[in-house]
């Protein structure tokens, strides 16, 4: 072999190298990362309390996803619902208790990494559109007392039609570089420069409520734009504009108004919260009126944000 052919396989081989340690690391650092290990055992010696993980059903709004559409009750939760967006359109998952078709199979700590780390029991990543990113600050606790409740509640037969989405979005592993950009994991703790009430709204708005979720602008990978927080934003097919709910838009709205509107749908001018706020409303109308006074209360102490142009 000439000196020159010795060159180039030299060259070949470090070049085949690089590829081969890039494919790897970029299997690493996107690999799913459950936030609690193969022996954790914290949850499955707290047995949880249904009638509190009731309540964080409702301010988590899971049935507004999750229940079967074409039907009433919203404590059948076989999933199937459309959620349209730029990359495709996803399918909620059946979530009831049946073990075939929907979580009846699963334990507390299954739970616990879908909510706070996006990663099924399976250990795959969940898209985004399933809102953990907030979820992610929940306490284990109200894992715990959710996974309680969501067991009263009766199985469903049948599972979700397939997400319908472009080909480049159907790689799961994909989801790990959004995390690595986007997902701040970790449960909320109570500042103490604040007072019980703003910490229970802010525990309320920033995690089971992600609100932020709606509430914001997002850029071209879907993540939500810091400066936007709560500032309103598209919907995700562009066909309307979430509002603005910092100061910057409500603020001439009292806590006691914001409160109101949580319980039954009126606003202060008069008018009525339609679209999928309407359904929220269902939830938080259900809620501890000491809740929505919190929810409230955070709120009003949001920073004031310009509304971002459609």
């Amino acid at each position: 072999m000439s000196r020159r052919w010795k060159h180039i396989s030299t060259w070949l081989a470090a070049a085949l190298c690089l590829v081969l340690a890039g494919v790897a690391g970029t299997w690493l650092i996107t690999a799913p990362r459950p936030a609690l290990s193969a022996d954790a055992t914290s949850l499955y010696d707290q047995a949880g309390d249904p009638k509190r993980g009731e309540q964080v059903f409702l301010a988590g709004d899971c049935a507004s996803c999750h229940a079967s559409p074409g039907q009433s009750d919203r404590l059948r939760l076989g999933g199937g619902i459309a959620l349209a967006s730029p990359y495709g359109t996803f399918r909620a998952p059946n979530i009831s208790s049946d073990p075939q078709d929907g979580i009846g199979a699963w334990t507390a700590k299954d739970l616990a990494n879908a909510l706070l780390s996006g990663v099924s029991p399976n250990g795959s990543h969940y898209y985004p559109v399933f809102p953990y990113s907030a979820y992610a600050h929940m306490s284990l606790s109200d894992v715990a007392d959710l996974m309680a409740y969501l067991r009263t509640l009766p199985g469903v037969q049948g599972r979700a039609p397939p997400h319908q989405l472009d080909a480049l979005f159907q790689i799961r592993r994909f989801v790990g570089f959004w995390k690595l950009l986007y997902f701040k994991p970790g449960e909320i703790k109570p500042d103490p420069a604040h007072d019980p009430q703003w910490n229970r709204g802010c525990y309320l708005v920033e995690a089971l409520g992600h609100c932020d979720e709606c509430h914001s602008t997002r850029d071209l990978f879907g993540g939500v734009k810091d400066k936007t927080r709560f500032a309103g934003g598209q919907d995700p097919v562009g066909t309307g504009f979430y509002p603005n709910i910092t100061p910057a838009r409500i603020g001439h709205w009292s806590q006691e108004q914001i409160a109101e509107l949580l319980k039954s749908g009126n606003t202060p001018d008069h008018g009525r919260v339609g679209s999928s706020m309407a359904d929220v409303v269902t939830n938080t109308a259900q809620l501890p009126q000491a809740d929505r006074d919190a929810i409230a209360a955070y709120i009003k102490g949001l920073p004031a944000r310009p509304t971002p142009k459609p």
